[in-house]
């Protein structure tokens, strides 16, 4: 069930104010009902997989708790468990055909025959994020970062809140799971809070994100057909389009939690003011970054076994959470090309080496320099394969048709008016501008001291945006991370 369709508009007007109306301690019990309702109209069999994952972790914690600090061995044949549990899911339905069938390219190679028939299984969607979410709380339990919670119920329901489940954020179980114990009522400023940011994040995917899909779509899906500006512009919209698209829906999430009472972890902040890839990547998808961080590069040394190794694990951690993306070796590639450029910088960090001086100029050149480094690394992710990745490099600055070759995609009639081509680009100036001025006065606040005019004004132009544009879209287009 998507967020953007009329079945969720019908089902969070039921669930949201029958929420109200329970008692407190019956809460948890509705929020696993919607919860586990919700993933079901993806694929209803699927649901065995999120109780699996649930109910794995939940009883490695409790023995993780029942053992002494001294038995390391059984400890870590606990947390042995609930990674191998989690890990081989997720691979099982994620990547065992891309190995397998790397396996039977290199035995091949070396003159070996081999065979290996590929499994048809369909993607379940958010397993990355829900595999995660839940294996992160018996490192946590392991490391004494928190009790293990003895309310199965309660704990399920955090693995599976509706609002977060398919695409995250990547929730901690030291900040969700204290939140069920509380009781949240109806709070006028909250709620109003909280649905202002899912309208944000509703105009983003639907109006920003659906809008540059149509030109991005048209490119990609014939790439060869396509050169020099064509390209260019096509690999500039969808790092506006992927960015729309994952943070509006960041932001609907965050802001149903919310109306509820529940506090959600911040998954974007404002990632294209960074001035440097690493400071990039701590403003984009946050919960994945810090996961990363916390659970991979810290327990490989982080930079406490000398410069080298600190080098290693950063490329190593970008290039594993690239893969996490998917199971393409696109995925990996793009990883990794994060994952070298972060070590660059760090490498210059700690020779405190500043290549360039603090004045205005240069500040603006390091806040270019990230934005146009995912621009061109996105055209790696958004690649069907390495031949298609080829060809746009050998072709992208192919100028021989001029600044005509723009318009090229347009000829195809998925935009028929040259209004929406411009509209593109004004979306993409104002989009930057409100990061922009959020991150020096802070949007909140601002909104917050507007007269009660100016305000519904915004609401209107926002909820007329979202409906013209759903209302001419010729196709739905599902948010992207749903297939990760």
């Amino acid at each position: 069930m998507s967020f953007v369709s009329t079945e969720f508009v019908v089902f969070a007007l039921i669930v949201i104010p029958l929420y109200f109306a329970i008692r407190q301690s019956w809460r948890w019990v509705l929020l696993l009902v919607a919860s586990y309702f919700f993933y079901a109209q993806a694929e209803a069999s699927y649901i065995l997989l999120i109780a699996f994952s649930t109910l794995v972790d939940y009883l490695v914690a409790l023995g993780l708790v029942r053992t002494q600090q001294d038995q390391l061995l059984r400890r870590r044949a606990l947390l042995a468990c609930s990674v191998c549990a989690n890990l081989g899911v997720l691979f099982l339905f994620k990547y065992a055909n891309l190995f397998s069938s790397a396996a039977a390219d290199l035995a091949n190679a070396l003159g070996l025959p081999l065979q290996i028939a590929s499994l048809e299984l369909i993607l379940p969607v958010g397993i990355s994020f829900y595999t995660f979410q839940s294996m992160a709380y018996t490192i946590d339990v392991y490391r004494g970062r928190l009790p293990a919670h003895r309310r199965l119920g309660v704990f399920a329901t955090y693995v599976a809140l509706f609002p977060q489940l398919v695409a995250g954020p990547i929730e901690r179980a030291t900040n969700m799971l204290p939140q069920f114990a509380l009781k949240f009522d109806f709070a006028y400023d909250r709620v109003v809070s909280g649905l202002r940011l899912a309208l944000w994040g509703f105009f983003k995917k639907v109006v920003i994100a659906d809008r540059l899909a149509i030109y991005v779509n048209e490119v990609y899906g014939n790439v060869e057909a396509y050169t020099g500006m064509s390209l260019i512009l096509a690999a500039a919209f969808f790092t506006f389009q992927v960015y729309c698209d994952f943070s509006g829906y960041s932001d609907i999430a965050i802001g149903l939690a919310r109306v509820m009472g529940f506090r959600l972890m911040e998954n974007f902040r404002r990632p294209f003011l960074a001035t440097s890839v690493s400071e990039f990547w701590r403003r984009w998808h946050i919960s994945l970054s810090t996961w990363f961080r916390d659970y991979v590069y810290i327990s490989l040394g982080g930079n406490r076994r000398g410069l080298a190794r600190q080098l290693f694990n950063v490329f190593l951690v970008f290039t594993l959470s690239g893969l996490w993306h998917g199971a393409a070796w696109t995925f990996a590639i793009w990883g990794a090309m994060h994952g070298v450029a972060a070590a660059i910088e760090a490498w210059f960090l700690a020779k405190k080496i500043r290549l360039l001086p603090d004045n205005a100029l240069c500040y603006a050149i390091k806040v270019v320099y990230p934005g146009l480094f995912l621009t061109f690394s996105l055209i790696v992710f958004r690649s069907a394969n390495l031949e298609e990745i080829s060809y746009i490099f050998r072709h992208l600055f192919d100028f021989s048709r001029g600044l005509s070759a723009l318009t090229d995609p347009l000829a195809a009639g998925l935009l028929p008016q040259r209004l929406e081509f411009a509209l593109s680009f004004m979306l993409i100036g104002g989009l930057l501008l409100i990061d922009w001025i959020d991150e020096r006065h802070g949007i909140e606040a601002l909104f917050g001291r507007l007269a009660l005019l100016p305000r519904w004004g915004i609401y209107y132009v926002l909820l007329i945006s979202i409906y013209v544009s759903l209302f001419y879209q010729t196709t739905t287009q599902e948010f992207i991370y749903f297939q990760f």
